[in-house]
């Protein structure tokens, strides 16, 4: 069809190019910038003229109706071509067709015009996508807002001398997974483009505009190297600012600034304060949304670590059961952390709170939050694309929203397993359950429930809840179930097998001895489970958890054989 199209046009004649992304023909900057206003689509091809044409691909997530061109919806002082814009969720790209050989000056005009350019919920968002031309990668988490130093503020790259064999030049925009993508609304991401020019490259005596403009460039980014290095040695007052592991750090979510924050909790007032790990204090932006910031401290180590970590992990996940992570802010000595505010505060709270009207949890509400806690780990071990252990899961980490929902928060201990591994070996940060497993063998794990709830509630559920307990936390590692499983059989659909565990007459100190082995353990790492390894795991037909007789027992060499095994955390 191309073909056909190009029989007519003389591919030998120099010819430069304009097109109006997203929009209709315009009159711009002395040239006429042709319509480009088809729908677009997942995976579309739109041959627009005899010359051009450009291809998109993708889906936006969780959002199939979002359309692939962007319009000033929010009234932004924006003119000619950077009144509308494409878009695609994953890869745009652009051809030029019937170019003769040679070399050509290519710009792309880029406007953000699908976030506001106030201090609301709106403005947060964050778009990153790189550039290639002709299969070079010229830009890598090209930012438009940073670029051009906000929302609605026209900015141009210029790419000179760009090689054109063959007669056809590509031009492809593409995301990688990073900045966000419900921020302002559901499918406000992936590449952006408003306009593209390409000119022949003419040469003439005398250094050219673009030579003059390159050196002038050039002295400006090594003007600015000298005083960037001269500030992290401290000569104009870089030492104020947070370590330098978290300058170059690339925000996954919003970015607020410190004024921001400060006007939203009223200077940090203590009278906001809703507790926490930490100080976390209760605010509302200008538009009225309720948020929680988080305070980390910026002189230790750790402070940063759980900064970067928290950002980086949960800045890419999105599910019902987690908290959902609006933004950071690094500025001066502040590490800040925003989320969405949930009502009724941490589950510690609710449980065992001694302050103003303690929470009435009844049985049902209960199995409603473990049940939203499993799912929430569910979707971080099994289902969502970066697979991570949380390693830090208590009640103060679980917060409730106004309808007693579960909502995993606190991710700055999460461990990332790139290699997707069945079994992660990490420290024991939790509380050794030494007494539920003394009254296991009693048969007595109902002195267990909280009775506070006396007698309104049902054994059986109880019961399988607590075997389903001891499942999770058992001393080997393979067999617990993993927590998809642990779903179904919240679920009711497949039964609990209640735990087996084979303690022999070894004495108490004895029965405890890997406890106290795991937990002294500092090193994590990843090890793979040998199929001849004394320790088995088997599913029966009806799905529910066999553990052998001789799945655990102690001898001489538990210290070595400990060190050796892995956890996988419920």
């Amino acid at each position: 069809m191309v073909t056909a199209q190009l029989k007519d046009i003389d591919c030998s004649a120099d010819r430069s190019l304009f097109i109006n992304c997203g929009g209709s023909t315009v009159p711009f900057d002395g040239n006429t910038y042709e319509e480009d206003s088809s729908e677009g689509g997942p995976a579309a091809f739109s041959f627009e003229s005899e010359s051009w044409g450009h291809r998109s691909s993708g889906t936006f997530m969780d959002n199939s109706s979002a359309l692939f061109v962007a319009k000033n919806d929010f009234a932004l002082d924006v003119k000619g071509v950077y009144e509308t814009a494409r878009l695609a969720p994953q890869s745009l790209k652009y051809y030029a067709l019937c170019l003769p050989n040679g070399k050509y000056k290519v710009q792309l005009h880029f406007a953000e015009i699908m976030y506001s350019n106030d201090q609301t919920y709106s403005s947060l968002g964050r778009r990153i996508f790189d550039i290639s031309i002709q299969g070079i990668l010229f830009e890598k988490n090209f930012n438009i807002m940073k670029k051009a130093g906000g929302v609605g503020i026209p900015t141009i790259m210029n790419f000179n001398d760009i090689d054109v064999k063959g007669s056809t030049l590509e031009i492809h925009l593409y995301w990688a997974g990073k900045g966000t993508n419900e921020i302002p609304f559901r499918g406000v991401y992936g590449p952006l483009i408003s306009a593209i020019t390409v000119t022949p490259n003419l040469k003439r005596g005398g250094l050219s505009v673009g030579v003059v403009i390159s050196i002038v460039a050039a002295s400006c980014v090594l003007a600015a190297l000298i005083l960037l290095f001269l500030r992290t040695k401290g000569y104009f007052g870089g030492k104020d600012l947070v370590d330098e592991e978290l300058r170059g750090l690339e925000l996954q979510t919003g970015y607020f600034t410190l004024r921001q924050i400060k006007h939203a909790t009223n200077n940090f007032d203590s009278a906001n304060k809703i507790g926490g790990f930490g100080p976390v204090y209760k605010g509302v932006l200008s538009d009225g949304a309720v948020i929680a910031v988080k305070q980390l401290s910026s002189k230790s180590r750790q402070g940063n670590r759980e900064f970067v970590n928290e950002i980086g992990m949960i800045s890419a996940l999105q599910h019902p059961h987690l908290v959902k992570l609006y933004g950071g802010c690094i500025e001066g000595n502040q590490l800040l952390l925003v989320y969405e505010y949930l009502e009724n505060n941490s589950l510690a709270r609710a449980l065992f709170g001694n302050k103003e009207p303690q929470i009435k949890l009844d049985w049902q509400t209960r199995k409603k939050i473990l049940l939203g806690i499993a799912k929430g780990l569910a979707y971080l071990h099994e289902e969502s694309r970066l697979k991570i252990v949380h390693r830090d899961i208590k009640a103060t980490n679980v917060l409730l929203d106004k309808d007693l929902n579960a909502k995993i928060s606190d991710f700055g201990l999460a461990k990332l397993d790139e290699e997707e591994n069945s079994h992660i070996s990490t420290r024991i940060a939790g509380t050794i359950v030494s007494e539920a497993y003394v009254l296991h063998e009693r048969n007595s794990l109902l002195e267990l429930v909280d009775p506070s709830i006396g007698s309104s509630y049902s054994r059986e559920e109880a019961m399988m809840m607590l075997n389903l307990a001891l499942l999770c936390t058992n001393l080997s590692p393979t067999l617990r179930p993993s927590m998809s499983s642990v779903v179904r059989m919240l679920e009711g659909k497949i039964p609990v097998q209640a735990p087996t565990i084979n303690r022999g007459s070894l004495s108490q100190e004895a029965r405890f001895k890997a406890f106290d082995l795991l937990s002294q353990d500092s090193q994590t790492h990843v090890s793979t489970f040998s199929q001849s390894s004394h320790v088995h795991r088997s599913i029966s037909k009806d799905g529910s958890w066999i553990a052998s007789s001789s799945s655990f027992q102690i001898k001489d060499e538990t210290k070595e054989s400990t060190q050796k095994s892995t956890q996988k955390w419920c």
